[in-house]
């Protein structure tokens, strides 16, 4: 049987097609050293979650795709125009339009339905009691970030207290004396629920850490509160501002560490103990400027 050119270069794309996929497990088999054409490897118990959809959709629409272009390939094959054979007019099929309409109907709604029970358990249940609590507030064009010191307690803030010099607004007049501790880099400890209070300063900034498949927006004049996750794994990432803030929103961003739990309890403890010689020593000078004033 003979076919025209454009049905043999059609029969050549379908055995290129049948090819790739036969060698697709040996590549994908592989030790991949990047991720441009996948999501970065989830590093929180909710990603998972979040991932099992996104792989399910990739898998659907591939192969809804496949099963497509192979009817479509079949059809310009088998009703080509040929010699001697009468063009055949069909009105159409009835129960195909309702299969066709119905079926993505119902994966759409299940689609619906799944994802937003999956969203609904990521940001509506209840943060742990026992969740380690970080304040973040973003700025142009940075984060700072603050951690309960050794009564385990946050200091009470007020958005509208916020200035250059009270970065986190807090409510004591005396903040100097606060013995919370800042940070320049999210340390949290693997396994451990982390709750993150986010603030922001000046303009619309967002907490985007691409690993930890999480995403939320920074408003002035907002406190978000309800965002917790749970890290799976240990490692470094990086926190961005995924907003145009301004000329430097390119370079916005602050290290992530996932580290042992006793790894975080050293830090935290050398963190506590700076933060106690910071505070004996502005006590110290203030005493001088007083003593000096009378």
């Amino acid at each position: 049987m003979k076919f025209p050119s454009v049905s043999r270069s059609l029969l050549f794309g379908v055995l290129a097609v049948f090819c790739a996929l036969v060698l697709l497990p040996e590549a994908a088999a592989e030790q991949r050293t990047s991720n441009l054409y996948w999501s970065p490897p989830v590093a929180t118990e909710g990603g998972k979650k979040t991932d099992e959809i996104l792989n399910f959709i990739f898998i659907l629409t591939t192969a809804v795709f496949f099963l497509t272009q192979t009817v479509f390939i079949y059809y310009l094959i088998r009703y080509r125009r040929r010699a001697g054979v009468k063009a055949h007019y069909s009105h159409g099929n009835n129960t195909l339009e309702i299969v066709w309409t119905a079926l993505p109907t119902i994966i759409f709604l299940g689609l619906a339905i799944w994802s937003n029970r999956v969203w609904e358990e990521l940001t509506q249940r209840p943060v742990p009691e026992d969740a380690l609590v970080v304040e973040i507030v973003a700025y142009q064009y940075g984060f700072d970030l603050r951690y309960a010191g050794a009564d385990q307690k946050l200091e009470e803030v007020a958005l509208e207290k916020m200035t250059v010099e009270n970065r986190f607004g807090m409510v004591r007049e005396d903040f100097a004396a606060a013995d919370d501790f800042t940070s320049t880099e999210l340390v949290i400890p693997v396994g451990k629920p982390t709750h993150v209070v986010l603030r922001s300063r000046d303009v619309i900034h967002s907490f985007y850490v691409p690993e930890f498949r999480l995403y939320q927006d920074m408003v002035p004049g907002r406190t978000i509160d309800w965002m917790w996750f749970v890290p799976s794994r240990t490692g470094s990432f990086t926190l961005a501002c995924s907003q145009l803030c301004g000329s430097g929103h390119y370079n916005m961003k602050a290290p992530i560490r996932v580290v042992s739990q006793a790894e975080f309890d050293t830090w935290q403890k050398e963190k506590m103990a700076a933060r106690q010689s910071q505070i004996a020593q502005s006590a110290a000078e203030k005493a001088t400027r007083l003593a000096s004033n009378k």
